[in-house]
């Protein structure tokens, strides 16, 4: 959700919508919403798309899911961009070699499997936008 809304509207989704914990852990105190939650509370826009195909499992982002299939089912969600998907991609599979959105044949193969890992580096230290 962060890579779609940012941080601030996620932080605010999770104050609206998590569910609160019984005994809070160090700062942590909510979980963050189910996908079903948020598709009945938001369901105008890409964030109301997006949950619902979470919801319903037309979009499967769990442990296991298959990466391709993943990557196709974010592409028909109306609204998500190319660098949405591949960030997802990166952050909730945990995709190591998503190539970044446009730049297919910018990146060296020698990065391969890694590049996802390789740009997000070279971001950090202030060598990408």
């Amino acid at each position: 959700m962060r890579a779609l809304t940012g941080r601030d509207a996620a932080a605010d989704l999770v104050r609206r919508y998590g569910k609160r914990l019984d005994a809070p852990c160090g700062a942590l105190t909510h979980l963050f919403p189910e996908p079903e939650v948020l598709a009945e509370a938001e369901p105008e826009g890409t964030l109301g798309a997006l949950t619902a195909a979470l919801a319903d499992g037309t979009v499967r982002l769990g442990p296991g899911a298959d990466r391709d299939a993943a990557r196709d089912a974010l592409a028909a969600v109306p609204g998500l961009g190319a660098r949405t998907i591949a960030t997802i991609r990166t952050r909730a599979l945990g995709d190591p070699d998503v190539p970044p959105p446009g730049e297919d044949g910018d990146t060296p193969d020698s990065w391969r499997p890694w590049r996802s890992y390789a740009l997000n580096h070279l971001r950090a230290a202030g060598e990408l936008e």
